[in-house]
């Protein structure tokens, strides 16, 4: 029976590492749903861990590089916050006066504004570990310790509110999502792409003569992706909106409400973002040069300079992706909160970290996936979320995720001497 079951997945060809995570993370959502009787497992509480979960997987996926090329990169929470204050101050304090409140320019300023702060930060910390030799681990200390200064002297402290209506729907919330029928229409788009994927790599590995599926292994596989894409927008289409909530939409839409009528949330913008996000660090990491560079050199830097790699160059590529995708995390997780004060990002650069071992990015380099570390953020916060609903307080919380990391470290340091890697 077991044997049989080996060879099954096998002939699927599904990671023993992935299965292992996915199984954790449907042990973790059952145990805390009969502990909360029933509360964890509903169409609310997944809408908000998906939208809880994006800010932190959107900065895991550049974790992966940096780690994967034998770095690290601690400045992500700090960086976060700053950049998160440096664009809630403008809108708040300088775009309305000068363009006017409300204008649609706002939003799209603070946009690029916090992408670009976020690559311009991490290319000038990648250039110093790339061409001033200081070691990543002090470089990124003395930018957490920077940034999280430099983000109170912006504002002498202030917390800043309220920010851009438009800016704030990239936060998601009752406003901040796709809808009912987009969600729908997003879902079946998004299903329809991954089986054409699967079946474009199916047909690619075929005609360069390497072994491939079965087709019934194929099969189950594209049924499974299109199934979950599906199955996950019609839970977040039963997260009915509020009834406050829909009348602020009604009066902003001049729709009108009638007796009766319900109204659903949706897929929520900032997992529209974390999705286009993994797909682009996916193409990058199994599809270009770039990506093939950056595994080669965390496999052996010697022997990737060695053969014309820019080592240097390619670092301070990658600490510039890592900064403008924690641009990206900055502008959802203050749009989410519709404010940001001195605490915004703190102890995220430690999730961020955690996500990626979690995922399975190997500390020693070489190795690591872009849906693992996903998988390993979304674990994380399912960790910490039902912890929340449960009671536990906030210190036994941290020492339970302490725990995990460490025992998340050591099995996969068994798994690789087991496997030989």
């Amino acid at each position: 029976m077991q044997n049989s079951a080996k060879n099954f997945f096998s002939k699927l060809g599904i990671d023993a590492r992935l299965l292992g995570m996915v199984g954790a993370l449907v042990v973790l959502w059952i145990v805390f749903d009969l502990i909360t009787g029933g509360r964890f497992l509903t169409p609310r509480n997944l809408f908000n861990l998906s939208v809880q979960t994006a800010s932190v997987a959107v900065m895991a996926t550049g974790m992966v590089f940096v780690i994967v090329t034998r770095n690290i990169d601690l400045s992500v929470g700090s960086m976060l916050g700053f950049i998160g204050m440096v664009v809630a101050a403008i809108q708040v304090q300088v775009l309305p006066d000068v363009l006017g409140l409300g204008h649609p320019l706002i939003w799209i300023i603070g946009v690029l504004l916090a992408i670009s702060m976020g690559a311009l930060l991490g290319a000038f910390q990648g250039w110093v570990i790339g061409y001033l030799t200081v070691p990543a681990f002090i470089v990124t200390l003395g930018g957490f310790l920077v940034y999280r200064g430099a983000m109170w002297w912006v504002t002498k402290g202030q917390t800043q509110a309220p920010l851009d209506a438009t800016f704030r729907l990239l936060g998601g919330g009752a406003e901040g999502t796709l809808g009912e029928t987009l969600s729908w229409v997003f879902g079946v788009i998004a299903a329809v792409a991954a089986v054409g994927i699967m079946l474009m790599s199916r047909r690619r590995k075929s005609s360069h003569g390497f072994t491939v599926k079965p087709v019934w292994a194929e099969g189950i596989l594209m049924g499974l992706a299109g199934g979950l894409i599906i199955c996950f927008v019609w839970v977040m289409n039963s997260y009915p909106i509020a009834k406050g909530a829909m009348k602020r939409i009604a009066a902003a839409d001049g729709i009108e409400l009638t007796e009766g009528m319900v109204w659903y949330h949706g897929v929520a913008i900032p997992v529209v973002i974390l999705l286009a996000v993994t797909v682009c660090m996916t193409i990058v990491a199994q599809r270009t040069r770039f990506g093939r560079y950056v595994y080669a050199t965390g496999g052996n830097p010697e022997a990737a300079e060695l053969s014309g790699i820019n080592t240097r160059l390619l670092t301070v590529k990658i600490f510039a992706l890592m900064g403008a995708l924690t641009g990206i995390a900055s502008i959802i997780a203050s749009a989410r909160l519709n404010a940001v004060d001195v605490g915004l990002g703190t102890l995220d650069e430690l999730r961020v970290i955690a996500a990626a071992v979690i995922g399975g990015t190997a500390l020693s380099g070489g190795f690591g996936t872009i849906y693992g570390a996903v998988i390993g953020a979304l674990i994380m916060q399912s960790l910490q979320s039902g912890m929340a609903s449960v009671g536990v307080d906030a210190p036994l919380q941290s020492i339970v995720v302490g725990i995990v990391l460490v025992f998340a470290v050591w099995v996969d340091i068994v798994y690789r001497r087991r496997a030989g890697l």
